[in-house]
């Protein structure tokens, strides 16, 4: 009899499982939606197009935080970008973000957007990485095919939403702070993303993870992120 019950637990939590498992919807790229310059760039990327782990693909989730819809919520612990939708739902995307010691977290909005940006890198990432001043728009730069520049009391914070050239480190913490999504999420949410979109960057260890539903199922932490 043991055994019997020990088997419909198992069936039982395998069917749990499973159904959690079908709840997350993943999002196929659109590529209908890419205008024909994007399409031509993205045909002569010379970098790897490396599939993006399956807990970092594009996804409908179920989301119950405060912000409103067309928010943006980034969850930098576990590289998360949500974009708050009505219904209680959100569009996840798998981020890069920047290693602890030059994450940035606090409450910004979107000042301003770009396609296929070129880069300026800032003195500090000229001197650590040894780059150029300046690397043209295009599939090779760093920036990738979408830019969305965070703005905190009138003033550029210096910090960014955008594509990458490096798929790769989706879901690690590699950048020099700045929030990268593939070049082809990056398309997605900057055709969702209004001017004046408020971004939320949670403070370290104020995340959550697909197996936690503290984040997606009422964190009281909204709009607390604090600036470093």
């Amino acid at each position: 009899m043991s055994s019997l019950k020990v088997l419909l637990g198992v069936l039982a939590a395998g069917l749990m499982l499973s159904g959690c498992m079908q709840a997350t919807r993943y999002e196929a790229t659109d590529t209908k939606a890419f205008k024909p310059k994007d399409k031509e760039l993205l045909a002569k990327v010379r970098y790897e197009n490396t599939a993006v782990a399956e807990p970092f693909r594009r996804a409908i989730v179920e989301f119950h935080r405060k912000e409103t819809p067309g928010s943006i919520v980034v969850d930098s612990d576990n590289h998360y970008l949500y974009y708050v939708l009505d219904g209680g739902k959100a569009i996840r995307y798998g981020i890069t973000v920047g290693e602890e010691a030059m994450a940035w977290s606090g409450i910004a909005k979107v000042g301003s957007k770009t396609e296929w940006p070129a880069w300026h890198p800032t003195p500090g990432e000229i001197s650590r990485l040894g780059v150029p001043t300046y690397v043209a728009p295009g599939p090779d730069n760093p920036m990738g095919s979408r830019a969305m520049y965070l703005y905190s009391g009138g003033k550029d914070t210096l910090f960014r939403i955008h594509g990458t050239n490096q798929p790769e480190y989706i879901g690690a913490s590699i950048s020099s702070g700045c929030i990268r999504l593939t070049n082809e999420d990056a398309i997605d949410l900057y055709d969702r993303v209004k001017m004046g979109t408020l971004v939320v960057v949670l403070e370290p260890k104020h995340g959550d993870s697909p197996y936690n539903s503290r984040l997606a199922l009422g964190s009281s932490q909204t709009g607390q992120a604090g600036s470093n």
